[in-house]
């Protein structure tokens, strides 16, 4: 499953703003007093948790962008380089400087349904994601869980649906299109059926049965005024989705639809996870 660059960029701005500060603080101090870490990102899209991430982290940083889609990786060497205060080739790679950090990309195209060791290279110290894990399965959890722990690998993940929405000003559809939009979450992505809004309780489970220990914070978009062109994306995907699913008549979701596209503000819920080997 793939997004638009077009899409990434809309959120981008609400992503970072709903990250949890609290995890953000504990990833700050788990790294404190090193010179330089090694980072692999997952589904990185167009490379907004680099940029939402490098500040909490040490000075010198080496970062492998991981992406089925190659476009995507595209826009995000495109993206960087363009928000870096310098940026230079070095072969395959992108070495940015950015607020006094030097920070070296890689980009890697990959099918996360395969063999996740192969895109853990060695030396990595840290693993990350961002609006991943309620697309993936409770078994590809498992799975991933259980590559991280044989290597005795962080986890630090952000904005996984948790399943709530709040609509001001509410819609007598709002449960039905809520309800029809969960079943469509569960669907298959291409890593069977999705964990949806269960997806970090999952992920919380695995990690302490292996022996970590995990956090996890809230961090949800609030979108006001100011996110006026994102909330109106918002409600045409939610609405497309519920269409898939036949569970709510055409002329509801239109009724809905309509109503969220005159103005709207929403409560959207996430969770972010930090979760650190013991």
């Amino acid at each position: 499953m793939s997004f638009s660059p077009a899409w990434l960029a809309l959120r981008e701005p609400a992503d970072h703003a709903a990250r949890s500060v609290s995890l953000l603080d504990a990833l700050r101090h788990r790294f404190a007093g090193r010179d330089r870490i090694s980072v692999v990102d997952l589904g990185c899209g167009a490379g907004s948790n680099l940029r939402g991430t490098f500040a909490a982290l040490p000075g010198i940083q080496s970062w492998r962008l991981v992406d089925y889609d190659p476009a995507l990786l595209a826009a995000a060497r495109q993206r960087l380089a363009a928000w870096a205060d310098t940026a230079t080739e070095d072969g395959e790679c992108l070495v940015l400087r950015k607020d006094g950090r030097e920070i070296s990309v890689a980009f890697h195209q990959a099918d996360l349904t395969g063999d996740l060791d192969q895109v853990l290279p060695a030396g990595t110290d840290l693993v990350t994601a961002a609006a991943l894990f309620d697309l993936v399965s409770p078994a590809w959890i498992d799975g991933f869980v259980a590559v991280l722990a044989r290597r005795r690998l962080p986890l630090y993940t952000v904005l996984t649906y948790d399943g709530t929405e709040h609509w001001d000003p509410p819609h007598p559809a709002d449960a039905a299109m809520l309800a029809a939009f969960h079943a469509h979450q569960g669907s298959d992505k291409g890593f069977g059926p999705a964990a949806g809004p269960q997806a970090t309780a999952v992920m919380a489970r695995a990690f302490a049965a292996a022996g970590y220990a995990v956090t996890r914070a809230a961090s949800p978009w609030e979108l006001g005024p100011a996110f006026a062109d994102l909330a109106r994306e918002l409600v045409t995907g939610f609405a497309g989705a519920v269409r898939e699913t036949g569970r709510v008549d055409a002329a509801t979701i239109d009724a809905w639809l309509a109503a969220r596209r005159a103005g709207v503000t929403c409560h959207v819920g996430h969770e972010d996870l930090f979760a650190i080997p013991r």
